[in-house]
């Protein structure tokens, strides 16, 4: 059984029958006492963020997470449906079980799932994806002395800032673990 010591990022626990996946841990060794480890872990299911202190070498419940690659066919209001690419079975996702990744998923896109005993708990979107600016303004001409930038709303809904040579209709690539843009993809 793993203990704190054993502790590493994305690594998920069961804590009195609550998955909590750990965000960050600080190994800590005081000159006086006993050590002890600082972290931050995030319940899967509702998302709320947790502080918690360890002692050191304390037991935890390690669960066997399982990742899997399907593709998004389509969205409602409600859900989401998902298709297994090799066997092309279908699954349908409570909108509360996608959370913040739904405002980087279009349909027909591949998503990585996760599964604990065949049940899906947690939908993670890729770390960059492409979308199309859908709406924006124009950039101002000699408005660059300070690298401006300017708000452009994706087809998903996502606000972001870009550079002003950005426009409607162009493609752009974006990274989704701090919602910012990485690179034009096509105009």
């Amino acid at each position: 059984m793993p203990t704190t010591n054993d502790f590493r990022r994305g690594m998920v626990i069961d804590m009195a029958g609550v998955l909590c996946q750990i965000v960050e841990f600080q190994h800590v060794n005081p000159g006086k006492g006993a050590a002890f480890v600082r972290s931050r872990l995030k319940e899967i299911l509702s998302g709320k963020v947790l502080d918690r202190t360890w002692r050191a070498g304390e037991k935890v419940t390690e669960v066997r997470v399982e990742h899997r690659i399907w593709e998004l066919l389509y969205m409602t209001d409600l859900e989401f449906v998902v298709m297994n690419p090799d066997t092309y079975d279908q699954i349908h996702l409570d909108f509360d079980l996608v959370g913040d990744a739904s405002k980087y998923l279009i349909e027909n896109s591949a998503v990585k799932i996760a599964f604990v005993d065949d049940k899906p708990i947690m939908l993670e979107p890729p770390d960059t994806v492409e979308l199309e600016v859908v709406k924006t303004d124009p950039g101002l001409r000699g408005d660059t002395a300070s690298g401006g930038s300017k708000p452009a709303v994706l087809q998903t809904g996502l606000t972001v800032q870009v550079p002003l040579f950005i426009q409607e209709k162009d493609v752009i690539k974006i990274d989704t673990r701090n919602d910012s843009y990485l690179e034009r993809v096509s105009s």
